[in-house]
């Protein structure tokens, strides 16, 4: 509504500006007897704009000579931007009844132009409400269709899960595949790819580990060689960096290569982040994943699992 009101307001602006300055500088001019309407006009530009057209209600009873006036003044209060209890159709009916009772007033043009200009404001408004309630409906039916998208995706990841169980019944993957450039680890066995999950990485991602600090994840083969219940973060699964020629890269910069890089979940006592803490590179060179899928990916995947980690 406020936005509607804007949109008339801008609309009728510049024929208030000329409607208001004949009025209060130039309109009294037409009559010798200015007196009447000095209380009306004091009313309607201190913003009382009930009060003034019922002053002008009074004018136009007492004096039936200055009708037109009363009609285009009111007119001009009912359709005013800033009167909270404006009425177009009021002032319209204002407006058209001077034009026809009163054809030689002075205010004839102007209530012309008035006309024209309402008219056209309520039939851009109509247009610009139907626009709104079009817009509307299409937000209804996109919200029932996301409804339906998030319905068929739970179902998806429920027949991952069930298909996900079964597979792993038949033993534990061989491999887990982590694609930084990807964000994306991968359980498989036998070469089939059986799951997949988002990954949060270092917080230097791109190149290969080369040396302690770097909070870059490494790059190469390795395999699962240790695990800590009991770490900083949910579970870890160790995986065998430095090797050999992550040493020998290191050696060849004269530095420390490093070394405890783990697959994990998310550090301890901040569980609540859920999937939301793949959204940023947070960690200092190791793998992470959301809780409960470190406790899946540890029930599967047994020390010895080969580890490849690819840019």
């Amino acid at each position: 509504m406020a936005e509607k009101q804007r949109t008339m307001g801008r609309h009728l602006a510049r024929i208030f500006r000329s409607a208001v300055a004949l009025l209060l500088l130039g309109g009294c001019s037409h009559f010798q007897d200015r007196a009447p309407f000095t209380e009306a006009n004091d009313l309607f530009s201190k913003g009382s704009y009930s009060a003034s057209l019922e002053k002008y209600e009074q004018i136009g009873a007492k004096f039936p000579e200055l009708r037109d006036r009363v009609l285009f003044e009111k007119g001009v209060v009912l359709a005013h931007p800033k009167n909270g209890q404006k009425d177009y159709q009021q002032a319209l009916d204002c407006f058209r009844q001077l034009i026809r009772d009163y054809p030689e007033s002075p205010y004839r043009q102007n209530s012309e132009t008035m006309v024209f200009n309402i008219t056209n404001v309520i039939l851009k408004d109509q247009a610009i409400v139907a626009q709104q309630t079009h817009i509307d409906m299409l937000r209804r039916e996109l919200a029932g269709k996301e409804g339906e998208i998030a319905a068929l995706q739970e179902k998806n990841r429920a027949l991952d899960q069930k298909v996900f169980v079964v597979a792993t019944r038949n033993g534990p993957v061989d491999r887990i595949l982590i694609e930084k450039n990807e964000r994306r680890l991968t359980l498989l066995a036998k070469g089939e790819a059986l799951k997949t999950y988002r990954i949060a990485l270092g917080g230097n991602p791109v190149g290969p580990k080369e040396r302690q600090g770097d909070n870059k994840t490494p790059e190469g083969i390795y395999v699962i060689d240790a695990r800590n219940k009991n770490s900083g973060y949910h579970l870890s699964l160790h995986i065998s960096y430095p090797n050999e020629k992550d040493k020998k890269r290191a050696r060849e910069l004269g530095v420390a290569p490093g070394g405890d890089i783990m697959i994990h979940g998310i550090k301890n006592g901040f569980s609540w982040v859920g999937d939301a803490h793949a959204e940023v590179d947070w960690t200092k060179g190791c793998i992470a994943v959301s809780d409960e899928e470190i406790e899946e990916i540890a029930r599967v995947a047994p020390s010895g699992t080969v580890v490849e980690i690819r840019p």
